[in-house]
Order: C-alpha cells, then sequence, then structure tokens
C-alpha cells in the first residue's frame, strides 16, 4: 500500500490514493497504521478516492478504527494531496470573508457532504495554506446529538466525574462538547476526555474542547477527539469553539484559535452563516506498507 502522512498543525493522518488502488478493510489497516510504535504513526487513516458529486471524496477512520464524518485538518490535507498529485484542483478564486480571496478551489465530498475549499500556493508549486467553508454549524441538540431536554444545549450543565461543569454542544458534521474554563493547562485532560467521550449524554460519542478565552477574537483550545485520544489540533473543534463563544457571549466571530500544534483563523461569517477555517496543510513523508 502506497501512502502519504501528512499533517494539520500536527494533527497527523495517513493518506492512501484509492484512484490508483483499493484498500480492503480500511477500518483494521486505520488501526495499525495509527500505531505509534508499531505502525505509521497517526491520529487515524483518510481514504482519497474520486467521487460523483465532488472532485474528490475524503473518507476517514479514527485510530481505533470507527469511522468519522469530518475533519477539519483532515480536509485541509486532502486539498493538498489532490492538488499536488495532480488529482484535482480549478483555476477559481475562493472568497474569504475579511481576507484576501484563495487564487485555487476544490470540492470535497465528505461524510458531512460536499465542502468547498480555497488555497494558495508556495514558491514549490505545491498547495500549502487552505481555507476551508465548513458550512452552518449544526446547533439542534437531537441533530448533533446530545440526550438532553431543549433544543438548543448552551452553557447547560453536565456532571463528569463527579464535577460540575458548564456544556455548549455543537455538531460541525460531527459532535462536538466545549466547555470555557479560567486555565486549560490546568484541565487534567486524560482523564475527563474519555469521561466526556464516553457520557451518557452522547449516543455517537464526542470529541471534547477545553477552551480558555484569551480576549474576543483568541482562544486557546485543548482537545479530547473521539476515537483517537489527545491530539495536537482538531479543525472542526476549533470551528465548535468559535460557535460556542458567539452562542456564550465570550468572544466574536472572528478568532485565532491557539491549539497545541499551531493556530487556526476562524470565522463565523454573520452573513451566509457559515464557519469558515484558515490553516497549513504539510506533507511529511510517503512511503510503501509492506501488506
Amino acid at each position: 500500500m502506497r501512502f502519504v502522512k501528512m499533517h494539520g498543525l500536527g494533527n497527523d493522518y495517513v493518506y492512501v490514493d484509492c484512484f490508483e488502488q483499493q484498500l480492503p478493510g480500511p477500518a483494521q489497516m486505520a488501526v495499525r497504521v495509527s500505531d505509534r510504535h508499531f505502525g505509521i504513526g497517526a491520529d487515524g487513516l483518510i481514504l482519497v478516492g474520486p467521487s460523483e458529486v465532488a472532485d474528490v471524496r475524503m473518507q476517514m477512520f479514527n485510530a481505533d478504527g470507527s469511522e468519522s464524518e469530518m475533519c477539519g485538518n483532515g480536509v485541509r490535507c486532502v486539498a493538498k494531496f489532490a492538488y499536488d498529485r495532480g488529482l484535482a484542483g480549478r483555476e477559481e478564486a475562493f472568497d474569504v470573508p475579511g481576507q484576501a480571496s484563495m487564487p485555487l478551489s476544490m470540492r470535497v465530498e465528505t461524510g458531512r457532504g460536499v465542502l468547498t475549499l480555497g488555497f494558495s500556493v508556495g514558491v514549490d508549486g505545491k498547495a500549502e495554506r487552505v481555507c476551508v467553508n465548513m458550512g452552518e454549524p449544526i446547533l439542534a441538540a437531537a441533530a448533533i446529538p446530545v440526550a438532553v431536554g431543549g433544543d438548543r444545549v448552551v452553557d447547560e450543565t453536565i456532571e463528569v466525574l463527579g464535577q460540575r461543569l458548564r456544556m455548549t454542544c455543537v455538531s460541525m458534521g460531527n459532535p462536538h462538547a466545549v466547555f470555557f474554563v479560567p486555565d486549560v493547562a490546568a484541565v487534567d485532560l486524560e482523564r475527563l476526555g474519555p469521561a466526556v467521550e464516553r457520557h451518557t449524554y452522547f449516543p455517537n460519542r464526542v470529541n471534547a474542547h477545553f477552551v480558555q478565552v484569551d480576549g474576543p477574537n483568541a482562544i486557546t483550545v485543548r482537545t479530547w477527539e473521539r476515537g483517537s485520544g489527545i491530539t495536537l489540533a482538531c479543525g472542526t473543534g476549533a470551528c465548535a469553539c468559535c460557535v460556542a463563544g458567539v452562542l456564550t457571549g465570550r468572544s466574536g466571530r472572528v478568532v485565532r484559535a491557539h491549539l497545541p500544534g499551531g493556530d487556526l483563523d476562524l470565522n463565523w461569517c454573520e452573513q451566509d452563516g457559515c464557519v469558515y477555517m484558515t490553516g497549513p496543510a504539510v506533507e511529511v513523508f510517503e512511503g510503501i506498507w509492506p501488506d
């Protein structure tokens, strides 16, 4: 199996070109290649293949083999993977609210639906910075899903390991629970993360994010990802944190999210209701897995 290791802010995945090769048993393969001691080492596996409704299709599996609907850092790398290898890419400008437009664009089919991305290229002619229109956030509790009463979950109380926490829930095609705290460094993420992920409120499990507000346009985030554990960055999660900040009056619609792996620029655009996420996409190395 030919593969490419890529990352967005340290959120790393193994990418496979399924235009040229078929991959039976991707869930089992995801577990094996993701192992950081006996495999390639990654947060999961992403397949890039043909689509009937977009330029390419993205299918992703977490490190535990579970399939996920969407990954913000992963989809940025899909754009780079496809463009750099001549699989897709349009010379059509992509308008980014509040920023200069991106000169190139691409449409990617995901578990969330078809997303439009814009990107720029570096001096080497390869894609390096990508903006994704992540679509409108899903706020209805039943659609996230969250098994609580009421239409939305905004600053609601949840008990986790004997602690009473205030939670705001958002879906960006995958479910997120956001907790605002005074100091993210003080959060025992290894204990709280898995307890939140598998809490009875979340029938499909959930990604857990602890957020420190640094100012109206800046937040610091630590994440426990569903199926992968602690990661250096979560793109959909950063988008959910931006939305949660607005819903709770803690931050503005345009924020820079400081993640352990680097920064993401986010804009919950008031005009179209969509969240725009801009950040890097990096190729680490390519190789051949023996099976």
